[in-house]
């Protein structure tokens, strides 16, 4: 077990999968899940207090120092799931408890109470059929209200974006989100010509996308301790 001053801020993430009963390869989702994982982790080892894991067989969990990488966190999680569909609560702010670094288990704090409030808050809408279902939502404390609210805007306009996104759309913003090399080489990959990506970019608002991304990325990753 690792000790960590609790009076720093986290930036704690849950996630789970969406409507997982019904899924017909649950048990494969869920391996396959615990396999992204391990590469998260990996991946992104100096960022995290506490390691990725799954916690209740569909919701996972995990620590941050900081929100500077958790949306490319949160990105490669849902590109290499996807066609399967989760949520993700976000919650900035103190774990009162000793954190243990292998695992993200038995930490508590408002981090954490936040990011639970986050996913609920996704659950409750969806029950309610917003129009705007977002898979993805922040909390804060209260003296950083407008932060939160703006984060939030950002998340829900990103995502009315992506739901109109064609299949092939979504396979060419998402290459090249996730490999930030340039047309050619996303072409190459996916074996279609440069022409053909460049006029999926554009359909799919990709640059708006992908500006309104780097934008929230920037602000999570400036937001300091309470």
């Amino acid at each position: 077990m690792n000790h960590f001053d609790t009076r720093h801020s986290f930036v704690a993430v849950i996630g789970d999968i969406k409507d997982s009963r019904h899924l017909e390869n649950r048990k494969e989702v869920q391996t396959h899940m615990q396999t992204i994982l391990e590469q998260v982790n990996e991946k992104y080892e100096e960022y995290i207090a506490s390691r990725f894991l799954i916690t209740l067989g569909d919701e996972f969990q995990g620590l941050l120092y900081t929100g500077e990488n958790v949306l490319h966190i949160i990105s490669e999680i849902r590109m290499q799931l996807y066609p399967v569909h989760l949520r993700f609560g976000i919650g900035f702010g103190q774990i009162t408890t000793d954190i243990r670094a292998e695992m993200a288990l038995g930490a508590d704090g408002p981090g954490y109470y936040r990011a639970r409030e986050a996913i609920e808050r996704l659950k409750e809408r969806e029950k309610k059929n917003r129009p705007v279902p977002a898979e993805l939502c922040f909390k804060m404390g209260e003296q950083n209200r407008r932060t939160e609210i703006m984060l939030n805007t950002i998340f829900n306009l990103i995502y009315v974006i992506e739901k109109n996104w064609t299949k092939r759309q979504r396979e060419i913003i998402w290459d090249m989100l996730l490999y930030e090399d340039g047309q050619q080489n996303t072409a190459r990959r996916l074996n279609i010509s440069q022409p053909t990506v460049q006029k999926a970019l554009a359909a799919g608002g990709y640059y708006t996308y992908e500006n309104a991304l780097k934008n929230a990325a920037e602000i999570l990753g400036e937001i300091k301790d309470e």
